[in-house]
């Protein structure tokens, strides 16, 4: 079955005031503007914007990734109702054959296309900053372990601090392995951040949070990360991990290209209040926002994208497409994918139709 979206059609590289995109599940078959072809079935909207991609996203829809196969179709399909088309599960710190297991539930996933890969969110992370990360389990990077787990050839996303013994190794490793390496959880200053992206990192991981401040005299990997044009940052729009003065700040200091709006949404996202695991450890979610049971550091967030995206637009500022393109077209880059992202002829990440307020009407994927 065919269906015509109609609105103002954003592909990622242009905007048709008059659109339509005419799509075949999720493959757009046509793009134009102005008289449109025959459908069966028309779907009408303010605008019309391709698919989302979250880089990082633990669970949702009451389910977890690191958990049975069923759980993770479960949290795909809870994010999938809200826009996201494209999405890396990510793991939290867990024992190194536990994480492979983890894998293994997401392998099936992966192989059909409803998971873009897997997201290791650790061990390999400072237990000075380390957030909602069991520090029992946290570990110094063991070449071992890395190609264990990235010769499943099912991880596209590395998290590691890279000032650990054998980190910035870790960094040149799994980027050899085909994977990006993402700094983040981490106490490394300025230089040793610096050092690693020279060895090949180019992801920040949810910029700000679990990594020193930015200071005026040590900009530590904030203000490393900020200013390296090689490198993509993560920023939760959720406006509880950012106030929104600085995600617009950091929006516009890293310029087109260099946004990656995520979720780092945990279980809860998309359900109701209440108790939840997240790894090993306990989370109560009051009022929408996780946090610790145990030491109340926040614990991942309860956020889908397109909830992300009004934020960022109307709370923080940011111009509509260069907020789309922070859920769309970068993160698509930072994975490799030229197929999701965009609505040119031949893309496969399906499309978002929104009204003028940018509420959900429909995801055609």
């Amino acid at each position: 079955m065919t269906v015509l979206a109609r609105g103002t059609v954003r592909t990622g590289g242009r905007v048709l005031p008059d659109g339509w995109v005419l799509l075949r599940g999720a493959e757009v078959l046509r793009v134009g503007d102005g008289p449109a072809p025959h459908a069966d079935e028309t779907v009408t909207g303010a605008h019309v914007v391709p698919g989302f991609v979250d880089l990082h996203c633990h669970g949702g829809g009451g389910a977890s990734f690191g958990g049975s196969a069923e759980e993770a179709a479960t949290a795909v399909a809870a994010h999938r109702a809200h826009g996201t088309t494209t999405l890396v599960a990510s793991l939290v710190t867990r024992p190194v054959g536990e994480l492979a297991a983890a894998l293994a539930a997401c392998a099936d996933l992966v192989a059909d296309g409803l998971l873009a890969g897997v997201h290791l969110e650790g061990p390999w992370l400072s237990p000075a900053h380390r957030g909602a990360h069991d520090p029992a389990l946290l570990r110094e990077p063991d070449p071992a372990d890395l190609d264990r787990l990235l010769g499943t050839g099912l991880v596209r996303v590395v998290t590691l601090a890279p000032e650990l013994p054998g980190g910035l190794e870790a960094v040149r490793r799994t980027v050899a392995a085909g994977a990006v390496a993402a700094l983040g959880h981490t106490a490394a200053d300025a230089a040793t951040t610096a050092r690693a992206v020279d060895a090949g990192a180019r992801l920040a991981t949810h910029l700000f949070n679990a990594m020193p401040p930015l200071h005026h005299r040590a900009p530590g990997p904030v203000g490393a990360l900020l200013a390296d044009e090689r490198v993509v940052v993560e920023l939760i729009a959720d406006g509880v991990h950012l106030d929104p003065a600085v995600l617009a700040l950091a929006a516009r200091a890293a310029g087109p290209g260099r946004t990656a709006l995520v979720t780092d949404a945990m279980a809860a996202a998309g359900s109701a209040d209440g108790t939840y695991r997240l790894g090993d450890l306990d989370v109560e979610v009051s009022g929408g926002t996780a946090r610790l049971a145990e030491g109340g550091a926040i614990a991942g967030s309860t956020l889908t994208l397109d909830r992300a995206l009004r934020h960022a637009v109307a709370d923080a500022g940011l111009e509509l497409g260069a907020a789309l393109a922070a859920l769309t077209t970068t993160p698509a880059a930072v994975l490799g994918r030229t197929d999701v992202g965009h609505l040119e002829v031949g893309a496969t990440g399906g499309a978002v139709v929104l009204d003028a307020d940018l509420h959900l009407l429909r995801v055609l994927a």
